[in-house]
């Protein structure tokens, strides 16, 4: 088996329109997390969220391009752009058959569903925007992108709540490892921010009515986000050969199902999941020194993840350093596992870990280090970040530093 570079970063998300911006807002340990100013939220008992401020596809896309393309599907590509740019490919006819593309999306293009939903049942208008089918599909984000570089191998979406894009990271690091292709373009992307789905959040009663506060005793609950996070991963010996710049090696995947609940988590399944990515690497608990953590800030995520974290881990629990990064880019859905991993790899890089923003008071029931609201230099060798979904689908992605 084949060892698996990253050499390519790109993301759009609250904390910034690139990587480059994104890597200083978490090391500043700056939230993104504001009035939510793309939908009008006066009916909705919450009124933060983060966005993508002031996004417009101006600069982006060609206004008739655009109105083929679904905000989370613009952001999909805008993401991809950066991170092919980043890695330097160079495309040729065999390298465009044989790539792969991999994305994941948990509730796909939901501003042009609302829209069409308003027009019939509000405005009763007897048509929508002939595209609403294809600007809805989850899978947009990777037809588009295939679109934008011409690449005609192996190109799908995985959707599986707010795992989506971790599954969809793990399922193109085995492809390269695997030898199934030489080089993958995998991530996610969301834009949640419609009326319709807000008022959805808002049944589920577990939205905070301010900010998001992981691991903190008076949380309140998650913030939704949007954006897209998107990496290039080949192999280690080629991407050498080459002379690409490596931002991490990913070295483990593992999965789980809590086959239990539909919403609430299970602290079983989630160290299930970890147990298996430590498997599928060949790493041993105590080799791994940070955490990404799920870390949504609702008092049943928070405390169970902790409880997992000390099955896995033991002793060596009170050694690791966790944040979650939900408290700066929000609750992104099925783009949060593919920023977390994109910060994870930067937190590698550049030995910054980032940290748990709004963190104010102490929870036993969530006795970890949890690198409160300052990022903190540290040289970690091994990572790994944990995606937890709704439904019980669990996801962990295992990093080293290059």
């Amino acid at each position: 088996m084949r060892r698996v570079a990253i050499t390519g970063l790109g993301a759009i998300c609250a904390l910034g329109r690139n990587v480059a911006e994104v890597a200083e807002s978490l090391r500043q340990g700056r939230s993104g997390i504001a009035p939510i100013e793309s939908t009008d939220t006066s009916q909705v008992r919450f009124r933060n969220g983060a966005e993508v401020h002031g996004y417009t596809h101006k600069g982006y896309f060609e206004d008739r391009q655009a109105d083929f393309i679904d905000r989370f599907a613009q952001f999909a590509v805008i993401a991809a752009r950066e991170a092919v740019a980043c890695a330097g490919v160079v495309w040729t006819p065999e390298l465009r058959e044989t790539a792969a593309i991999v994305t994941g999306s948990c509730v796909g293009g939901k501003c042009t569903e609302d829209d069409g939903f308003r027009d019939v049942y509000k405005l009763a208008l007897n048509r929508v925007h002939p595209l609403t089918i294809p600007k809805t599909m989850a899978n947009a984000g990777a037809s588009h992108i295939s679109m934008e570089f011409g690449i005609t191998g192996p190109s799908f979406t995985i959707s599986t709540a707010c795992s989506s894009s971790a599954h969809a990271i793990g399922q193109a690091f085995w492809m390269v490892r695997n030898g199934m292709t030489d080089l993958a373009l995998a991530g996610g992307s969301e834009a949640p921010f419609s009326y319709g789905l807000l008022k959805a959040w808002e049944a589920m009663r577990v939205v905070s009515p301010e900010t998001c506060r992981p691991f903190s005793k008076d949380r309140r609950g998650m913030i939704l986000g949007e954006g897209a996070g998107m990496l290039v991963l080949e192999p280690l010996d080629v991407a050498l050969a080459r002379g690409a710049r490596v931002h991490a090696e990913l070295v483990g995947f593992g999965m789980s199902a809590d086959a239990c609940h539909i919403t609430q988590p299970s602290g079983e399944g989630a160290a299930k999941a970890m147990r298996a990515a430590l498997r599928d690497g060949g790493l041993a608990p105590e080799s791994i020194g940070y955490v990404n953590a799920h870390g949504t800030g609702t008092l049943a995520n928070d405390a169970t993840e902790t409880a997992a974290l000390h099955a896995v881990f033991g002793a060596h629990a009170a050694k690791l350093a966790v944040s979650s990064t939900k408290s700066m880019h929000g609750h992104a859905l099925g783009a949060a596992a593919a920023l977390e991993c994109v910060a994870t790899a930067l937190a590698l890089r550049d030995g910054v870990l980032p940290p748990t923003a709004n963190y104010s008071v102490p929870d036993p029931e969530c006795d970890l280090d949890v690198i409160p609201n300052q990022a903190r230099q540290a040289q970690v060798e091994f990572a790994i970040s944990n995606s937890f979904a709704f439904g019980g689908l669990n996801a962990v992605l295992a990093l080293r530093r290059a």
